[in-house]
């Protein structure tokens, strides 16, 4: 067993922790339908945030072509799944026994799951640079939009419509470069 193989053990464990969450509150939300007042930005939102499950999960295989692993870069891959978990979690709550807003559960745990994306955000750097050797400009330019735009859901969450459909386009944008 490579040392690859090895470590993306324990990534493919938080990252499934964290699909099987963003899965199980969907089905939540499906069951409780009666009460629950559906808004696409915060079903965006979720979307979103498993394709960036995913797509973490797919450009981990890139690493395979790395010799020699540090415990650092490993850390690193560990608190970047760890900060997906995270906002997997907090990207839709669980319906209450009474009415459920998606739009105002966004607005208010929302931020907490932009939190997590705006700490995924600046793990990418240093895994483009330090483990892929990629320009130092981009690495750094890219997530730099996405951790903006976190901070603007953080701030000013009753945008968060606004914010959504700019995850979005950023999202589709972020998947065209790295897949």
């Amino acid at each position: 067993m490579t040392q690859h193989e090895y470590i993306s053990i324990a990534i493919a464990i938080i990252l499934g922790l964290a699909i099987t969450r963003l899965l199980h509150t969907v089905a939540m939300i499906i069951r409780a339908q009666e009460r629950v007042v559906f808004h696409w930005s915060s079903a965006a939102w979720a979307f979103c945030i498993m394709l960036y499950i995913l797509q973490f999960w797919w450009v981990g295989w890139g690493l395979r072509t790395v010799d020699e692993w540090s415990f650092q870069n490993f850390i690193v891959l560990v608190f970047g799944c760890t900060f997906l978990y995270g906002a997997a979690e907090m990207a839709l709550s669980v319906p209450a026994e009474e009415k459920y807003d998606m739009l105002q559960q966004s607005q208010q745990l929302g931020r907490l799951s932009a939190l997590s994306m705006l700490l995924y955000f600046l793990v990418g750097p240093y895994v483009n640079i330090a483990m892929y050797n990629n320009a130092v400009m981009p690495s750094v330019a890219v997530p730099s939009a996405g951790i903006l735009l976190m901070l603007l859901t953080i701030f000013f969450p009753a945008r968060f419509t606004v914010w959504s459909a700019l995850f979005v386009c950023y999202t589709i944008g972020i998947l065209m470069l790295t897949i």
